[in-house]
C-alpha cells in the first residue's frame, strides 16, 4: 500500500559539494529517461544507498534533511522528479510537481 506523503514531511537527500556550489545529487533512470532526485524517509537509508548511486570521484557528499514540499519545488524548477527510495534503492514513491501532497 502506497501512502501519500505530507508536504511538511522531512526527507533526507544527498548534497553534492556541501558549503561550496552545493546542489542535490540527481540521478538518471536510463530505461524511462527520467532525471530524479533520490530522497529517503530515514537518514540511515540515504547513507546506505549512497554507495549505489552514480557519483563523481573526488567530490564530497553529505546527507541533509529538507521538507518534501521544498525539495519537490526545487526539483521541478530543474525538470527533475523526486523518487522516495528505501535503503536498497527500491522506489517507494515517485513525486513530480503535479503529484498531490497532503497539506496540513
Amino acid at each position: 500500500m502506497t501512502r501519500t506523503p505530507k508536504s511538511d514531511t522531512w526527507v533526507w537527500v544527498v548534497i553534492q559539494d556541501p558549503g561550496k556550489n552545493e546542489q542535490f545529487l540527481g540521478q538518471h533512470d536510463e530505461e524511462s529517461d527520467i532525471s530524479f532526485i533520490p530522497a529517503f524517509y530515514q537518514k540511515e537509508d540515504a547513507q546506505q544507498c549512497l554507495i549505489h548511486m552514480a557519483t563523481r570521484r573526488g567530490t564530497r557528499y553529505e546527507i541533509q534533511g529538507i521538507f518534501l514540499d521544498e525539495l519537490t519545488k526545487e526539483a521541478a524548477l530543474n525538470n527533475f522528479q523526486v523518487f522516495l527510495l528505501d535503503a536498497d534503492g527500491q522506489v517507494l514513491e515517485k513525486i513530480s510537481a503535479s503529484s498531490p501532497l497532503n497539506h496540513r
